[in-house]
């Protein structure tokens, strides 16, 4: 009985380890592939939920359905032109065709490797195709921006860019449109790529440096010669505004002189036309006033004995 009872366990094990090993979970984000003794047996299977397989015998593979990234690392490469950019980019691609997927490539690693390779040798291409204004430009109607600053004399004397045929989103399209073909046998579906990074290389660098200095050096030189002129203007101003308040104090001295002049003349007269001793005595006065202002210690005077100037001379003795 003991022996029956045992039996009939080992059965029931044996069921349970068989149907448990002929189940298997789809996950909604997973499509299978069944393999048996490693090759693909039967169509993928891409809807989720329980399934099931020959136990022991067969394997099931889980295969990614959600958008998947690639993301290159930085590569100097060439433009048409000879100057080495560094470019950065990434893309976004899914398995649309899981057998051959699992057929060409097995596994993610496998797949991003080869991604790697045909991105890589796509973007090199292109690049090496286009000038860098080409690539480093979005788009063929895009402007570039100017400093206000610059004058149309200061544009002039820097140039004008070069004029672009495509832009960096047409060259973008072109490495896409090339590699979704290449890749599109391995079961994979491209779905975008776009640069990421583009930076200058070392070569390149100096240039751009030395245009930058040179937009810099014209608006600086325009500020100080605009400072120049407003200098000029202003020193011009004060110079004028200083001769005009000069001129107009030195006529307003003069003509307060001129009328204190006047007074006292008038004053003098008032005083010594009292009488004809007082006007004598006022005439005596301003010719020692003459004689005071006229002769000096090696001043010699030649007068004529009737003249007004001698007439008081004429009484002096001779010590």
């Amino acid at each position: 009985m003991n022996i029956v009872k045992g039996g009939l366990g080992l059965i029931l094990a044996l069921l349970i380890a068989l149907t448990l090993a002929s189940m298997f979970v789809v996950q909604e984000t997973d499509q299978v592939i069944l393999t048996q003794f490693g090759k693909p047996v039967g169509e993928p299977i891409k809807e989720a939920g329980l399934k099931f397989k020959v136990p022991f015998i067969q394997k099931a593979n889980s295969i990614e359905k959600r958008i998947l990234e690639w993301d290159g690392n930085p590569s100097n490469m060439p433009t048409k032109d000879k100057l080495y950019i560094a470019v950065d980019l990434f893309a976004r691609w899914r398995i649309v065709d899981p057998l051959q997927y699992f057929l060409r490539l097995r596994d993610e690693r496998s797949a991003q490797s080869r991604l790697d390779d045909i991105l890589g040798s796509e973007t090199r291409n292109a690049v090496a195709k286009h000038e860098l204004i080409e690539i480093v430009r979005s788009t063929k109607d895009r402007q570039p921006k100017r400093d206000s600053s610059l004058s149309e004399e200061d544009l002039a004397t820097l140039g004008s860019l070069v004029p672009i045929q495509k832009g960096r989103m047409a060259v973008e399209d072109e490495i896409f449109t090339a590699a979704a073909e290449k890749i599109s046998v391995f079961g994979i579906e491209l779905l975008d790529i776009r640069f990421k990074r583009i930076n200058y290389n070392e070569s390149v660098r100096p240039k751009i440096y030395d245009r930058m200095i040179s937009e810099r050096r014209q608006i600086a030189e325009r500020f100080r010669s605009e400072g120049n002129g407003e200098a000029a203007r202003i020193n011009g101003n004060r110079e004028r505004e200083m001769n005009r308040i000069t001129s107009e104090a030195y006529k307003e001295v003069e003509e307060i002189r001129g009328n204190a002049d006047a007074i006292a003349t008038e004053i003098y007269a008032k005083s010594y036309d009292q009488s004809d001793e007082s006007a004598a005595f006022y005439e005596f006065v301003k010719t020692m006033e003459m004689y005071k202002s006229a002769v000096g210690a090696n001043t010699t005077l030649v007068l004529s004995t009737d003249s007004e100037a001698f007439k008081y001379l004429k009484g002096i003795l001779p010590e």
